[in-house]
């Protein structure tokens, strides 16, 4: 499985959020650290739904782009 991270630049390093996922949100001091904390708090995840016989709720946010007219651009 494939997923997509937001970054956001912290005071102390990097949040990162599972887009597909949103509640999988993790922190590092590097983008490398906060990659290795969201993938294990990915798999922490996935193994407490499994543990509940509950599927994981992949796959079920849709995204889509809409564009503003340039007079409401900040």
């Amino acid at each position: 499985m494939n997923f997509t991270i937001k970054y956001t630049k912290t005071e102390s390093g990097f949040m990162g959020q599972i887009m597909e996922w949103p509640e999988v949100v993790s922190e590092g001091f590097s983008m490398d650290d906060c990659r290795l904390s969201l993938r294990d708090a990915l798999n922490e995840m996935i193994s407490a739904y499994k543990q509940i016989g509950t599927e994981p709720p992949i796959n079920q946010i849709q995204f889509e782009k809409i564009s503003l007219e340039p007079d409401y651009v900040c």
